[in-house]
Formats: C-alpha cells, sequence, structure tokens
C-alpha cells in the first residue's frame, strides 16, 4: 500500500471544494490548480497551495494535460484527483500519470478507453450478459448499412456517437425519410466533438427513466454496488433533480438492475468509483445505456443514505486498501434527493448567467447540505460549466426529503446573477414530480416557469443591502482571493477557511 499524504485537485468549482474538504478530514494536503479566470475562485482560496495552469478557456487550461502534470510534479503531489468533467474520463490523462509515477485515483486508462467507446462497451455488455438497447453497433459504419440497420430497428430511433457523453451529438429521428437526412450531421458532430465520426443506433425508449448504479471496486478484486440513483428529470440529456432511491424499482428490481451494474464494472476490470447507467422502460424492462468511470455530480445522496464518504474511499482504494465492508454489510437508510442549482435563467431559455455573485447564502438544516463551489464576492466565469452549487436533503421518506429540499431552496439567496432556483422549486412542487411519475421528459410535462413576479420587499431590500456592501467587503474579498491566488502563502487569507 502507497500511503497519499498530498493531492492535486485537477479541476475546478464544486468538486474541487468537495475534494478538499475530505482531504482535509484524512490529513492529506491539496493542491489546486487554477485558470486566470478563477484566480479568485473559492477552491483556490480553500486549498493549502494553488499553482497557475493556464488562460480562461478549458482548452488553454484545465483540459491541457501537459500543464497539470507540470505542476503535479511541482508540488510533489502523491496523487490527482480528476473530479468530473474536463479529463476525469481521458484515458491519456490516467496513463500519463502513471507514467510520472503519479496515483491516479480512477481507474486506468484501458478501463477508460472501453467504456469510453460505446460500441465496445454495448460488446462487452452483451458478452457479459448486461442487457443492451436493441440497436446496431457494427463495424460497418457505410450510409448504406446505417440507414437499412435503421430500418430494420424501426422508429422512434437514437442516433449516438460511439464515443463521447454528456448528451452531446445525440438525435432521436422518427422515420427513415428523417434518418436519412439527420445522419450527415450527425457524423460531422461527432467527428467535431469526438474526433471519430462512428455512430450507435439504438432503439429509441419513450418515456424511460434514468436510473444508475453506483459501484466500488478495490485492487483486490473486490466490488460492491451502493444502490441505484433516480436521475430522471433532465433537460437536453442533462440532469437537474436526482435522487435515492427510486420509486419506480421493487425490491427484485432492485436487486437484478443493481446486479447488472457489478457484472457491467466486472466485465471493464473496474477499480475505483464508477457509475452503472440504465434506462428503464415503463414495463420495468431495463438497458445498459453507458458507464461512467468517475465520480458523478449526484453522489452526496448515496453518501447521505448510506452515511459514507464516497471521496474518502476513492482515496483509499487509490492506496491500495481493501474495501472495508461487504455487500451485506450496506443498507441505505431513508430518501435524499439532490438539486443542482445552475447559474443559468430559466425564463430566458436556461441562458448561462455569468458575473459577481453580490450575496450568497446557503440553507442549513439538520438534514440539509450544501456543496457550493462560490461564496459572497465570487465571479461565475463565462467559460465553464453553469451549476455553482448543489442542495441536497433527505428524510426518512421521499415526502420528508422533498419538502426538505423545497424549504431549503427556499432559503438560498443568490444576488447579482440569475439562477434555476425557481425552476427547481417548481419542479418539486409539481404534481408529477411529487406522486414520482417521472421520466426523461417529464420537464416538457411540468412547463415552464410562469411570468416573472415582481420582487417582494424583502428581495429589494436584500438587494441594495448587497450593493451597499459591494464597493467595499465584497471587492476585499475578492482581493484577498486574488492575492492568495498568486501568493498563496502570503497572507492568512490563503489558509483554509472554516
Amino acid at each position: 500500500m502507497t500511503p497519499i499524504r498530498s493531492v492535486l485537485i485537477a479541476n475546478r468549482g464544486e468538486i474541487a471544494v468537495r475534494v478538499i474538504k475530505t482531504c482535509r478530514s484524512m490529513g492529506v494536503e491539496t493542491i489546486a490548480v487554477y485558470s486566470e479566470a478563477d484566480a479568485s475562485a473559492l477552491h483556490v482560496r480553500e486549498a493549502d497551495r494553488a499553482i497557475l495552469i493556464g488562460e480562461a478557456p478549458s482548452s488553454e487550461s484545465y483540459l491541457r494535460i501537459d500543464r497539470i502534470l507540470e505542476a503535479a510534479r511541482e508540488a510533489k503531489v502523491h496523487a490527482v484527483h480528476p473530479g468530473y468533467g474536463f479529463l476525469s474520463q481521458n484515458p491519456d490523462f490516467a496513463d500519463a500519470c502513471a507514467e510520472a509515477g503519479i496515483i491516479f485515483i480512477g481507474p486506468p486508462g484501458d478501463v477508460h478507453r472501453l467504456m469510453g467507446d460505446k460500441k465496445a462497451a454495448r460488446h462487452q455488455m452483451k458478452r457479459s450478459g448486461v442487457p443492451v438497447v436493441p440497436g446496431y453497433d457494427g463495424d460497418d459504419q457505410q450510409n448504406e448499412r446505417l440507414s437499412a440497420e435503421a430500418r430494420r430497428i424501426g422508429f422512434p430511433l437514437m442516433i449516438k456517437p460511439s464515443r463521447g457523453g454528456g448528451g452531446k451529438g445525440m438525435h432521436v429521428t422518427h422515420s427513415a425519410a428523417e434518418f436519412d437526412a439527420v445522419l450527415p450531421r450527425a457524423r460531422r458532430e461527432s467527428q467535431s466533438s469526438f474526433g471519430d465520426d462512428g455512430l450507435v443506433l439504438e432503439r429509441f425508449v419513450q418515456t424511460p427513466r434514468h436510473v444508475e448504479v453506483q459501484v466500488l471496486f478495490d485492487t483486490h478484486g473486490h466490488g460492491v454496488h451502493m444502490f441505484e440513483r433516480e436521475c430522471s428529470v433532465q433537460r437536453r440529456h442533462q440532469k437537474v433533480l436526482e435522487e435515492t432511491p427510486s420509486v419506480a424499482l421493487d425490491a427484485s428490481q432492485r436487486d437484478r438492475l443493481c446486479a447488472a451494474g457489478v457484472a457491467a464494472a466486472f466485465a471493464a476490470n473496474y477499480v475505483n468509483a464508477g457509475t452503472v447507467e440504465f434506462l428503464l422502460d415503463p414495463s420495468g424492462e431495463f438497458f445498459f445505456l453507458e458507464m461512467n468511470t468517475r465520480l458523478q455530480v449526484e453522489h452526496p445522496v448515496t453518501e447521505m443514505t448510506l452515511g459514507l464518504d464516497l471521496v474518502r474511499l476513492q482515496l483509499e482504494i487509490a492506496e491500495g486498501k481493501p474495501l472495508p465492508f461487504a455487500q451485506a454489510q450496506l443498507a441505505p437508510r431513508g430518501h435524499a434527493i439532490e438539486a443542482r442549482l445552475n447559474a443559468e435563467d430559466p425564463r430566458r431559455g436556461d441562458s448561462p448567467s455569468p458575473g459577481r455573485i453580490l450575496h450568497f447564502e446557503a440553507p442549513r438544516g439538520p438534514f440539509v447540505r450544501c456543496d457550493s463551489g462560490v461564496a459572497q464576492g465570487s465571479v461565475v466565469p463565462e467559460y465553464y460549466d453553469s451549476m455553482i452549487a448543489k442542495i441536497i436533503a433527505s428524510g426518512p421518506t421521499r415526502e420528508a426529503a422533498r419538502t426538505t429540499l423545497i424549504e431549503a431552496l427556499r432559503h438560498t439567496v443568490v444576488l447579482g446573477i440569475a439562477t434555476n432556483r425557481e425552476r427547481l422549486i417548481q419542479i418539486l412542487l409539481s404534481e408529477p414530480f411529487a406522486a414520482g411519475r417521472i421520466h426523461t421528459g417529464v420537464l416538457d410535462e411540468i412547463g415552464p416557469l410562469p411570468k416573472e413576479e415582481p420582487a417582494s420587499p424583502e428581495d429589494l431590500a436584500l438587494i441594495l443591502a448587497a450593493l451597499e456592501t459591494e464597493s467595499s467587503s465584497s471587492l476585499a474579498a475578492v482581493g484577498r482571493g486574488a492575492e492568495a491566488a498568486s501568493d498563496p502563502w502570503a497572507s492568512t487569507s490563503a489558509w483554509r477557511l472554516s
């Protein structure tokens, strides 16, 4: 076993802060990396040390393997935690860390390659007895063959890039003529986004649920599932709300789904934390969708129902320690729901809302958790993902968790930028969500936000107070953050914040 005493976090925002908190509790030194746009970011101020790696665009900073490894060597770290997004599922990054003698906290490069290739992953799942969506994933990618296979599978039909993920480049077609018209565009998008124009065709499962299984495997060949999460509330294939357990599963279905998740991970020779995603159709049949070879955004709901720290377990596995429990020892309690708080305006087509946060108040409560990447005075850059925080609530029942989360969101205050807070509350209050009748298209059923109401006197008072202090306390805090970023040991503001 190799003890990890220092970790470079190859990420930013909420997940970087989240990893720092666990490392701090383990006595592990943390090194943040940051772009020029993130010089005053919260993760920079929270870490023990911080290293500038490039300009604002992620292609010049957070996606630069060479610069991140240079920072890791400069800091003489034992390990790198990739977080999620950016390079977290990049096999070349995992390989480069191994070649540099740095522990990569996640699976090795060959696992990323296998599960990142939708065709190869489907083939492996089929060989292992894991059900996949009926479709075509063959090597013959001629237009004529794809058109013929589309007609054989039937419509509606999903066209997906063979590589990549996150919903990019996916198209639903409803007829042979529409398929033939969309096919060239799908190829171009796949090539542009993922450097490969290969496509996979799958039967489009109508009104499905998106249910995923959290798995954890050590380096000794032992693995467990940590039950399922329901992630069906989505906008353009991006998750909005997540929860555990899924109300759609009975005990028998849960056992079969979780067993399939473990089988999928075994088939990939998996190591560390990962998530196997499935589509659940209205009849109760489920199909393998993909595997995310990293920590998921929605991992807190699993932590809150199991009482475990997944980041700590990731580090312990990376050190070579065996899993500290067997499957029979894992038993979730109650229900948990997570809401993604984004810097976007739902009344303007969910357009991004970058800018300075004048006032930020996180919700509090015995059954409430807030994982945030921002603080009062933080600047939300235009270059990165819009999520600024995750609000999570738990309770003995789904209804208790739902009502607690609604109140938590009502007591979350963000001034200076637009957020989707009101949209999240609307979804949680809606009859389909309250009744558990959710699917990947449920937001269309719920409908848009109603016309914007005038600000209340209380809101106006908060806004005025924030504006009055903006030129003094908020800017001073940002200035201290920038000073810490340029020389993290030069002032007390660089030390860990309580």
